[in-house]
């Protein structure tokens, strides 16, 4: 699977797993009620699906020229945090309005879900491709005859 199609079953299928698992982990670290933290949970998701297309985008065009093909750990590891500190910029600020904490508090609280988020990005990231294949940017180059 590759093109778009990759991207809108990548997205819509990280996103909902990861709506249900914040709702919780923010009504439980925020000590607000499941539909209170759901709001922000669908929020900062739609925030995450927009930041994803964009990121992924950028980081498929730089992996496109690199000479080393494949995804090696290292190169899962810089993608995951890469992608999870964009994440903080934004989600911050809507933590602090939303639930009605400080900014610190909601930079510790992000920073307990970045904690997560970034085990979860790896883990997904290995098992999508691992399901469903490499994209284009990752796999081998054809060897000249």
């Amino acid at each position: 699977m590759q093109g778009i199609q990759r991207k809108v079953v990548y997205v819509t299928l990280y996103e909902l797993l990861a709506i249900s698992s914040s709702t919780t982990g923010l009504a439980l670290l925020s000590g607000q009620g499941f539909g209170h933290a759901s709001v922000v949970a669908v929020a900062a998701s739609a925030i995450a699906v927009v930041w994803n297309l964009f990121y992924n985008t950028l980081f498929e065009r730089w992996e496109a020229r690199q000479t080393r093909r494949g995804r090696s750990l290292l190169r899962r590891a810089v993608h995951a945090v890469g992608f999870e500190s964009g994440l903080v910029l934004m989600l911050v600020p809507l933590f602090a309005w939303w639930l009605q904490i400080s900014l610190w508090q909601a930079l510790v609280l992000d920073v307990a879900l970045i904690a997560y988020f970034l085990v979860y990005t790896f883990v997904f990231n290995l098992a999508f491709d691992r399901i469903f294949g490499l994209p284009a940017s990752a796999q081998p180059l054809p060897q000249a005859v």
